[in-house]
């Protein structure tokens, strides 16, 4: 993925706009990430109007969004939601058509679906929103309860923030796990929320500190090679396993299985880019316990092999090797 287009339209929201262009715009080539060619278009070039009180003067108009790799939709008004501009959903058909990328944040989600290409797919915008474009688009399977789902190339996500989670996401599927940490790094963010955690946690906060659930996942992070069973967990918490399934289950969006699994997954991950260690000793330091089923749910994850993960986001000469890539390729 080489070129991004971000698509604005009068009334769009900056933040979420601002989040598209942090995560594909900067430069950070000093920390060895490649940089987008990145350009931002409107259907009419001009003066875009923000839903607040400043402008966007914008020059380009669709035609690159016609050959990027990767097409952004930021939000649009309400207003605006049963009358999408036509020259914006067929750049988003041609888009899928040519298999390209398509990212929405928030209500982006509708210009999506008023394209059609969502039909008999699972979608999210925000939650507000939800109920709305169920009703709008019938035949698209609107989740109300995640951050970000991707069906096929298409990604839609959830209100404000979880945009950027799924931009993240993105990052992760085409730099690498590393790579998606280094940037989340340099904007101050967690590397990682699952798409599938809940849009919003009831009580964000534990009641007291002394109830803060962070040193067990603190724990569980630093002994992925174990079995951590929830009772195992539960007793270290000095709770039942009900209870603390359930404030799991409050406190991060998902459940402790999940989590569990996901932290593995980028523990294999990280190992695979930066290692040249087998696939059987990366298994068991992940907690997989063999490489058969690190090879199972590695693929069931992300969609690619481990071996065919390491030949492409192998960060040393040494994991390169290993991976049958030439070294001097990394080096370079």
């Amino acid at each position: 993925m080489h070129t991004v287009a971000c698509v604005v339209q009068p009334g769009f929201a900056p933040f979420e706009f601002g989040l598209a262009c942090e995560a594909f715009g900067l430069d950070r080539s000093d920390e060895g990430i490649p940089n987008f060619d990145f350009r931002v278009v409107t259907p009419d070039p001009g003066v875009v109007p923000a839903n607040l009180a400043f402008s966007l003067n914008v020059d380009a108009g669709l035609e690159f969004a016609d050959e990027a790799d990767l097409v952004i939709i930021t939000p649009i008004p309400r207003e605006s939601w049963d009358a999408v501009d036509e020259r914006v959903t067929a750049v988003v058909r041609r888009a899928v058509e040519r298999g390209a990328w398509v990212l929405t944040v928030c209500s982006g989600a509708f210009v999506v679906a008023a394209s059609g290409v969502l039909d008999g797919k699972r979608a999210t915008t925000h939650w507000r929103y939800a109920e709305t474009m169920a009703r709008m688009y019938p035949r698209i399977e609107v989740d109300p309860d995640v951050l970000y789902v991707q069906s096929d190339r298409i990604i839609t996500s959830a209100g404000t923030a979880a945009g950027l989670d799924a931009c993240l996401h993105l990052l992760r599927i085409e730099l690498g796990a590393e790579a998606a940490n280094t940037i989340a790094r340099r904007m101050v963010v967690p590397p990682l929320r699952d798409g599938g955690q809940a849009q919003f946690i009831a009580r964000p906060l534990p009641e007291a500190s002394s109830l803060s659930l962070a040193p067990i996942t603190d724990w569980m992070i630093a002994n992925l090679d174990l079995d951590l069973s929830v009772d195992l967990l539960a007793s270290r918490a000095h709770m039942s396993p009900r209870t603390f399934a359930r404030r799991f289950k409050a406190d991060y969006g998902t459940t402790p299985a999940a989590w569990l699994g996901r932290q593995r997954i980028l523990r294999a991950q990280r190992l695979l880019e930066q290692t040249d260690l087998g696939l059987d000793q990366i298994a068991a330091d992940s907690g997989f316990g063999s490489a058969s089923v690190l090879r199972q749910n590695f693929a069931r994850a992300l969609g690619v092999s481990p071996s065919a993960y390491r030949a492409r986001f192998a960060c040393t000469p040494e994991a390169a090797s290993v991976a049958g890539v030439a070294p001097e390729a990394v080096a370079s």
